[in-house]
């Protein structure tokens, strides 16, 4: 009995002692050396995890950032151009500065502009309005309302402005990671140029629908008049499928095709308050002798 023990015990150690010496032997064959540097990076990445660089979490942009020749595809929002210089740094590599970015809303169809027509009731999500149903008002290509942008945003830097109906973004709290962006599925929210002082011009429409039925929909419509392209004098603003848009590359901010838009669908932010032209014309007053 006494010597049965005794060899189940030892054939049970042999087995153990034999199982480790393979899993040492598989773990030393197939072990994996990670690139210190990957912590490294990890460190002065913001950590927001967010996937605007376009890869799942902050850990493996770090690892795409070791494999790559050359920094200037990949760019952290959250952490802007201070970052991207302290991972080159690491790396040894050089990084491209960037304009930062601001996510803006291209749609002007506040309650004021554009009416219901309709109530509806379901569930509140945009994509699912977008979906089934054109919304509550007669255009399908405006802002629904329902917010899918403020639930998206990881940042908290958007909220619904009940007296318009439409999101307002903060610009303290935007850091472009574009997840409104993908959120929307009216696709009327877009990255664009932050500019000098956060000074920006966009067209803030999206309808494609001819001059007059846009106008009759939305007050604030683009209607395609063309009157934009003719003030521009740098080339920056086409018109494609009756709708305008300014590309922000060749914008210089003069500001020339917000004072000719008929229906002011073309918004300017964060500029001064602009000051009465004087009067030249104006003859002095005749004093008397």
């Amino acid at each position: 009995m006494n010597s049965t023990i005794l060899y189940s015990i030892l054939l049970l150690t042999s087995i153990g002692i034999l199982s480790a010496v393979v899993l040492y032997f598989i773990a030393k064959k197939f072990k994996v050396v990670e690139d210190p540097r990957i912590d490294e990076i990890e460190k002065v990445l913001p950590g927001a995890n967010c996937g605007a660089c376009g890869y799942p979490g902050c850990r493996n942009f770090a690892e795409i950032c070791i494999k790559a020749d050359d920094l200037s595809s990949f760019y952290c929002a959250v952490g802007g151009n201070e970052c991207m210089a302290a991972v080159a740094k690491i790396l040894g590599k050089e990084a491209v500065a960037k304009d930062p970015l601001m996510a803006v809303v291209r749609c002007g169809g506040a309650y004021a502009h554009r009416k219901k027509s309709t109530v509806y009731d379901g569930v509140r999500m945009c994509a699912v309005s977008h979906n089934f149903y054109i919304g509550e008002t007669d255009c399908a290509y405006g802002c629904l309302g329902l917010g899918d942008c403020v639930t998206a945003c990881p940042f908290g830097a958007i909220s619904m402005d009940p007296s318009t109906g439409l999101p307002v973004i903060s610009e303290e709290k935007c850091v472009a990671c574009g997840a409104c962006v993908t959120a929307c599925p009216r696709l009327i929210i877009e990255l664009r140029k932050k500019g000098p002082k956060g000074r920006r011009v966009f067209v803030s429409c999206m309808n494609k629908d001819k001059g007059a039925a846009a106008r009759k929909i939305c007050a604030a419509a683009c209607i395609a008049c063309g009157q934009c392209v003719k003030a521009c004098p740098f080339d920056a603003i086409k018109v494609e499928n009756f709708l305008a848009y300014i590309d922000f590359n060749k914008c210089k901010l003069c500001r020339k095709c917000v004072d000719v838009c008929p229906t002011g669908a073309i918004l300017e932010v964060n500029f001064p308050a602009r000051t009465e032209p004087k009067d030249d014309t104006a003859q002095p007053a005749k004093t008397e002798a």
